[in-house]
């Protein structure tokens, strides 16, 4: 009861945050650029990992990921618009042998002012910037390499990502059946000054699991989920840097033929507030999830249960609350920290049974380019 009741203090205190924590450390985007046209170069990105769960619900497993990425890549700036790009993906998981994942990168960006068109290896998993419910960050550590074609504008009053993640390929016949992961994700910049800065996020993913040339004798399956909400920052001086807020009402919807999932449709609320401090940044989360489910979405969020134990188990209505803190640094040029501590309360729990389960993770980013071939210059 102590640990409850200290629990909803802080959350009451801080309850005014930027919904998720910044991914920006983590993202790592190369464009064409006219200034290195016919340029050679070697980019490395290194993600280095660890992910703790320790959580003891019949929604989510407890687990760890700790680990290594490695992506070098060799980059030919071909055109001031465009940019081809081949290289390898690496991962090592801690405490086994071999690496765990070997994945070839290649992708041809092109750019024409605020617009990039992208095919091959996507900007993809927290470069959606998507809200947790419909796309789980750890899809960084556990599907980093997505592959199709992406489309992306960006400007000041808009940032918008289109794309189709390939992410079963078969071949005639099959025995399982091919998967695809269309998305959008916009955000409407409404005002944006020195007091305020308010934008509308709409957000959508599409996820087809079936085929034409398989003999798998499941149903086909179509699942739609959606968000729209809207983020508000007000900058501040001091020792608070800013307040944010931003909600989402999600859905969820099956357009299969045949009913296969436990929920046809669903619905949930996503209210997120908190404050950014030069010390981190810390925020209160609230979920309300009826009957939700997403093909890609954080587990603990959903009303079906992924658990190795529990599998088929569901929980209709989903009530969280969280208390997150994060801190984010650049080391020295090139490397960055960042660090995160997020415990939650599941409200759904008989309230002599609540228990506080937590998750933890610590990232260290290392992302550079060196270049290996100038252009020649006429003399």
């Amino acid at each position: 009861m102590k640990k409850y009741f200290i629990f909803l203090c802080c959350l009451s205190i801080f309850y005014t945050s930027f919904a998720q924590i910044s991914t920006d450390s983590l993202e790592y985007r190369i464009r064409p650029d006219s200034l290195k046209t016919g340029e050679l170069q070697l980019s490395v990105q290194s993600f280095n990992f660890m992910r703790n769960y320790e959580y003891f619900n019949k929604i989510q497993d407890g687990y760890t990921l700790f680990g290594t990425q490695l992506e070098p890549q060799l980059v030919y700036y071909a055109h001031p618009r465009l940019a081809v790009m081949a290289g390898v993906h690496l991962q090592k998981d801690f405490g086994d042998e071999g690496f765990y994942r070997t994945l070839p990168l290649f992708s041809v960006k092109y750019q024409n002012g605020n617009t990039t068109l992208i095919n091959g290896v996507l900007e993809g998993n927290i470069h959606h910037r998507m809200a947790e419910p419909l796309f789980d960050f750890e899809k960084r550590i556990t599907e980093p390499v997505e592959y199709g074609t992406q489309f992306i504008l960006k400007n000041t009053s808009l940032f918008l990502d289109a794309f189709i993640n390939w992410k079963r390929m078969i071949y005639k016949p099959s025995t399982v059946q091919e998967q695809v992961l269309g998305g959008l994700s916009a955000d409407f910049k409404i005002m944006k000054n020195s007091k305020i800065d308010l934008s509308i996020p709409v957000q959508l993913t599409v996820f087809h699991q079936g085929g034409q040339i398989d003999i798998d004798p499941e149903p086909l399956q179509t699942l739609v989920n959606t968000a729209l909400g809207f983020k508000l920052k007000i900058p501040l001086s001091g020792v608070l840097n800013a307040i944010r807020t931003e909600n989402y009402l999600m859905g969820f919807n099956d357009f299969s033929f045949t009913d296969v999932q436990a929920f046809s449709k669903g619905r949930g609320w996503y209210l997120n507030t908190g404050i950014d401090t030069h010390y981190g940044s810390l925020m209160g989360t609230y979920w309300n999830g009826m009957s939700f489910i997403s093909s890609n979405g954080m587990p603990l969020y959903q009303s079906v249960s992924q658990h190795i134990n529990y599998p088929g188990y569901t929980e209709k209505n989903r009530k969280l609350i969280m208390l997150r803190y994060s801190y984010q640094k650049q080391l020295i040029p090139n490397l960055y920290l960042d660090f995160r501590f997020e415990p939650y309360m599941d409200l759904g729990r008989p309230a002599g049974t609540r228990k506080i389960e937590f998750s933890n993770s610590s990232f260290l980013v290392y992302k550079q380019s060196f270049k290996l071939l100038k252009p020649k210059t006429d003399r």
